[in-house]
């Protein structure tokens, strides 16, 4: 049976990591799918700059640096497990300490894309809302007219300054989400509350065809789901209902 995979964070680092990777998912995609430039780039460059944006705002280096060091531990701690599978354990504890190497260099190899030119000239029209159409910006109307092999390029450059980044969002965000299995829950009111000492993120699957979708409220002390209806239905809201779905409590 098919299934829909909602997450919802539980403090406001793992809120940061989910954002940042939807914002590398859209860059990436854009980049890798063989999609238009010409269309896409309105995508590509609103993710980019959010990217960056959210770089700057917040310690997040710091935070990752900080859970990669948590790992490392742990990845040591687990290879004195019996029955352990040391091969994939001595991979991830590689890539742990080698990128808290690289996000231990004063200046990180992303502070170059708040030197570029072309992208500081964008980045200030793009946060102006409708501001970046052609005649607007015509040297990204001339940019988009290049050589699409160059542009494409361009853009894995940008993204290449980006790697250190994206790859311990990864890992960090692999290991959290493996704390946890699915667990089978029914409610009969569309509503289900828990303790949530010690969580960081939940994972809530549901079947395709389920006529609802869970809102999650809540914090690293107490959390709560209520199912929701589509609001283009009228009348109640929540799916007071028998309801089930599969919970992950990262």
């Amino acid at each position: 049976m098919s299934t829909v995979l909602y997450e919802h964070p539980l403090n406001e680092r793992i809120r940061s990591y989910l954002k940042l990777e939807q914002f590398f998912a859209q860059t990436y995609s854009c980049l890798n799918n063989n999609l238009p430039i010409k269309t896409s780039h309105q995508v590509f460059f609103t993710a980019l700059f959010s990217i960056i944006d959210t770089l700057e705002r917040n310690d997040l280096r710091g935070d990752l640096i900080k859970d990669l060091e948590k790992l490392e531990q742990n990845l040591v701690i687990w290879s004195q497990a019996p029955n352990i599978d040391t091969s994939a354990l001595d991979v991830n504890l590689t890539e742990t300490v080698k990128l808290v190497s690289r996000l231990r260099i004063p200046q990180p190899m992303w502070f170059k894309l708040k030197e570029d030119k072309l992208l500081a000239c964008l980045k200030q029209r793009f946060a102006i809302q409708g501001g970046s159409a052609s005649f607007d910006l015509p040297q990204l109307h001339f940019w988009l007219h290049q050589d699409e092999t160059e542009i494409k390029q361009e853009m894995q450059q940008w993204l290449n300054l980006l790697t250190d980044i994206s790859s311990s969002l990864a890992l960090v965000l692999k290991f959290i989400r493996q704390r946890a299995e699915f667990e089978a829950v029914e409610v009969d009111s569309g509503f289900y509350q828990d303790n949530g000492e010690g969580l960081v993120l939940l994972r809530i699957k549901l079947a395709s065809d389920a006529p609802y979708y869970p809102t999650v409220s809540g914090n690293k002390f107490r959390y709560s789901i209520r199912f929701m209806l589509p609001c283009q239905y009228t009348g109640r809201r929540y799916a007071n209902q028998s309801t089930k779905f599969q919970l992950a409590r990262c």
